[in-house]
């Protein structure tokens, strides 16, 4: 005789309930990040008061008239008027400056590369060659290296005399206005060092695959350089477009110290910051020279965006997607 089970299916056959979900363990990051903030807060602390605070002031002193002496005068948009429409010595400091980055930053960077190249297939002595290509940054931005470097090219200076022995008589440069922005020109070129680092960083990670496979294709040294060498080594370059660019916009001491802080001759050596330093620390135009450097902060601004604008059609990337 049959029986007939009565017991309740297995477990295993039931439908699968649903498990309430674990419950996860947050962190906890106001616990893990507050050693992060300790840290920043002299930071934080002197970005806000160091700069953005005298960045505020700095661009409500532009609308105003402001001697130093009595209370600024609110005045609206007339300094930037002045400047842009009456003031032609403002506009012969803005050609000076853009003829000196225009060719100040690429002589620089071409003889950054060229030095960066040499001592990446040095044996020996690259360490100490290295030194001494870069001890120039260190020292050609203080007041004691332009003052040396407007004696050596014044009337009777040791490089005026160098080139009338060897039938080159160019006179004195610091007094000559076709020559004197020069001077600043070639101190800025002979501070190379510090490009030249980077580049040398950049020329060492390029693998040395690519020149091998160059070099079974038939490729010479300037095919090599044309076709591996610069797109591997342009976002290096772009890098220090940008950084030299906005340094060169910005030079002042070296233009200080050769033309004795006037400027001459005839303007010839007339950068926008010696103009802003004399509008704002000579005349006691605070006002205007604040006004002066928000203009070129925002020009700078303006450069600097189209760079990376326009970076994408010759800088490479070798982990970007489709490139």
């Amino acid at each position: 005789m049959s029986t007939v089970s009565t017991r309740a299916p297995a477990r295993a056959d039931r439908p699968a309930q649903s498990r309430p979900p674990a419950k996860r363990r947050r962190p906890r990051r106001r616990e893990q990040q507050w050693p992060a903030y300790v840290f920043l807060t002299p930071w934080m602390l002197g970005a806000a008061v160091l700069t953005l605070v005298p960045m505020a002031v700095s661009l409500y002193l532009s609308f105003t008239d402001y001697n130093l002496f009595d209370p600024p005068q609110w005045v609206g948009l007339r300094n930037y008027q002045e400047m842009l429409t009456e003031d032609p010595r403002f506009w012969r400091s803005v050609g000076t400056t853009l003829l000196y980055v225009v060719v100040a930053v690429p002589l620089k960077l071409l003889l950054a590369l060229g030095a960066a190249m040499l001592l990446k297939n040095l044996g020996r002595g690259r360490a100490f060659y290295r030194s001494a290509f870069y001890a120039p940054s260190l020292l050609g931005a203080s007041m004691t290296i332009a003052l040396v470097w407007r004696a050596l090219f014044n009337d009777g200076g040791s490089v005026v005399d160098i080139l009338g022995s060897v039938g080159i008589d160019t006179g004195g440069w610091v007094g000559n206005p076709d020559l004197a922005i020069y001077v600043i020109v070639l101190l800025t070129v002979w501070q190379f060092g510090a490009p030249m680092v980077i580049f040398l960083a950049g020329l060492q990670q390029i693998s040395p695959e690519l020149y091998e496979a160059a070099a079974l294709d038939g490729a010479g040294r300037w095919r090599q350089f044309v076709s591996v060498t610069v797109p591997m080594l342009s976002p290096v370059v772009f890098f220090n477009l940008v950084l030299e660019m906005i340094q060169s916009f910005q030079v002042f001491t070296p233009a200080f110290a050769v033309s004795g802080g006037e400027g001459g001759p005839a303007d010839s050596t007339m950068f926008y910051t010696l103009y802003l330093y004399e509008r704002g620390f000579t005349a006691s135009h605070m006002g205007y020279a604040a006004a002066m450097a928000w203009l070129l902060l925002i020009a700078i601004g303006i450069i600097t965006l189209i760079l990376f604008r326009t970076s994408r059609s010759w800088v490479f990337y070798a982990d970007e997607e489709g490139r």
